[in-house]
C-alpha cells in the first residue's frame, strides 16, 4: 500500500508530471543509476515542473480554483499552445 503522498504523486490530476517522473526513473533503472545518461530526461522533467508551477502561480493570482489544472484541462492548455 502507498502512502499519502505517494498516491498524490501519481495522481495525474495533483502532478502534471507524471511521465517525465516515470520515464526519468525508468533510464536510471536501465542505466545502473549513472546520473549524466540520464540528463534528458531530468531537462524534461525540471521543465515540466517549472511550466506547471509558473500556470499555478497565474492561476493563484486570478483567484482560480483549483490551482492545479485537471488532467483534461492541461491536455487541453497543451493542445491551445501547439
Amino acid at each position: 500500500r502507498m502512502s499519502r503522498r505517494a498516491q498524490k504523486l501519481r495522481d495525474h490530476d495533483i502532478n502534471p508530471c507524471v511521465a517525465e517522473t516515470d520515464a526519468t526513473t525508468k533510464c536510471m533503472d536501465e542505466n545502473n543509476y549513472k546520473k549524466d545518461m540520464c540528463t534528458a530526461y531530468f531537462l524534461k522533467y525540471k521543465n515540466c515542473r517549472k511550466f506547471w508551477h509558473g500556470i499555478m502561480m497565474q492561476r493563484r493570482r486570478n483567484g482560480v480554483k483549483p490551482e492545479m489544472p485537471s488532467a483534461d484541462e492541461r491536455k487541453k492548455i497543451l493542445e491551445s499552445m501547439g
